[in-house]
């Protein structure tokens, strides 16, 4: 694969004790949680009583992403995005799977709506208004690297800026003994095409047995949710500072990784 770059212009995280980017980054480098961390994502983009009934995926997909288009000063309606999840809202799932078992005809129509793989972006979109086109992807292990390559292959293909949002929540039921997955985790990121002063350059490239660091504080304490293995990279932004120069090793599939390296544009 062709070296893709983006200008990463805005952030956001979200973790079960690390509510903010802001946050998670006190945590690489200190060691500190915040005290009163709420248990769920309460996203301001939806009304009231929406905001009570999504669920929690697309709780913590919307939090994240608002935060990154605000921090990069972003109208979230103008953006394409791309929203990557290993395996969806598994509580739905759990439930759908025993409901159409046991009494078929009892399925909660909120809940089927909600049950479907783009439901966030969907969410997402209506909440901010957004026109612009809207990508989910599932990849297991390698679902937000494959998304970061969606995003940028999107920046190279012509778009000015691309929302990149990775999650998951914890299974339940049935599933928890066959997929692994606990709390709630999401990330985002605001990428752009051009470069834009005090902001890092993003590259990425394909790359097949490259060494993996250490888990970082971040994988240690989110490390068993389905979306851990975006971890490294949010780890190794949190530990640089400034953002001038670092780099993160991403699952990518079997037999690849994804290299993410960036320096001060």
């Amino acid at each position: 694969m062709t070296t893709l770059s983006a200008t990463l212009e805005g952030i956001g995280f979200w973790c079960n004790g690390l509510p903010s980017w802001q946050a998670a980054r006190d945590y690489v480098r200190t060691g500190s949680l915040p005290e009163a961390a709420p248990a769920r994502p309460s996203p301001q983009l939806l009304p009231p009583n929406e905001r009570r009934r999504a669920p929690d995926t697309v709780a913590v997909a919307l939090e994240a992403a608002m935060a990154a288009c605000r921090t990069a000063g972003r109208d979230p309606k103008t953006l394409p995005s791309v929203f990557a999840s290993a395996f969806g809202e598994l509580a739905i799932t759990d439930y759908m799977a025993s409901t159409l078992a046991q009494d078929p005809r009892s399925v909660s129509p909120t809940r089927f709506h909600n049950s479907v793989h783009n439901a966030a972006a969907g969410y997402w979109t209506i909440g901010t208004g957004c026109m612009a086109p809207t990508t989910a992807i599932s990849a297991l292990e390698a679902s937000f690297a494959e998304g970061l390559i969606e995003a940028m292959a999107q920046l190279a293909a012509g778009a000015e800026a691309v929302l990149l949002v990775g999650y998951d929540s914890a299974a339940a039921g049935p599933l928890t003994n066959v997929l692994r997955s606990d709390g709630l985790l999401g990330g985002a990121l605001a990428l752009a095409r051009d470069a834009r002063a005090g902001a890092p350059r993003l590259r990425a490239s394909l790359e097949t047995d490259a060494p993996h660091s250490e888990p970082g504080p971040l994988a240690r304490l989110a490390g068993a949710n389905a979306m851990a293995p975006m971890l490294p990279l949010f780890d190794a932004l949190a530990l640089d500072a400034a953002l001038t120069s670092g780099s993160a090793i991403l699952e990518a599939g079997p037999g690849r990784v994804l290299r993410v390296e960036w320096a001060d544009a």
